[in-house]
């Protein structure tokens, strides 16, 4: 960066030349105004909202066949220590959703709605009981149906 060279009084009086007469501002303080908040991030939210929904859209069959009394799946990148201690109930359930006595279609807005709200509560463990099927011919609907939905992207 190069010095600047003063200003002489020949420039002085030119640039006054130049602007004419001025006048003195009355305040000498500028006025800051707050930082505006941060914006909601509702399109983020819509957006989770319709993968939540995709997820768990009827266009996903999954196979119905019987698979035991628990089902079990993680993502990748779960770390085997924290499903561990959800295995062994080591985790605070934050929020649990019974879906016994419901129909498919009444089961599958109940799961969305939920998954959504503990989605927007931050919630990181979460129970959600699809019943044994007892009353039904074909055994636990809800089961297969809930278990398919959740593995969907």
């Amino acid at each position: 960066m190069s010095k600047q060279n003063p200003v002489t009084e020949e420039e002085a009086e030119l640039f006054r030349h130049a602007v004419g007469p001025v006048t003195p501002l009355r305040q000498d303080k500028v006025l800051l105004r707050p930082s505006p908040p941060p914006p909601l991030a509702l399109q983020r939210m819509e957006d989770e909202a319709r993968v939540i929904e995709d997820m768990l859209s009827e266009l996903y069959h999954p196979d119905e066949r019987e698979t035991g009394e628990e089902l079990w799946f993680s993502r990748p990148g779960l770390q085997h220590a924290l499903l561990r201690r959800l295995r062994m109930g080591r985790l605070a359930i934050q929020d649990e959703l019974d879906l016994h006595g419901l129909t498919v279609p009444l089961a599958r807005e109940a799961l969305v709605n939920f998954l959504f709200e503990s989605r927007r509560r931050r919630y990181r463990c979460v129970r959600i009981v699809h019943g044994k099927g007892r009353r039904s011919a074909r055994q636990p609907v809800l089961k297969q149906k809930v278990n398919g939905w959740l593995r969907a992207r």
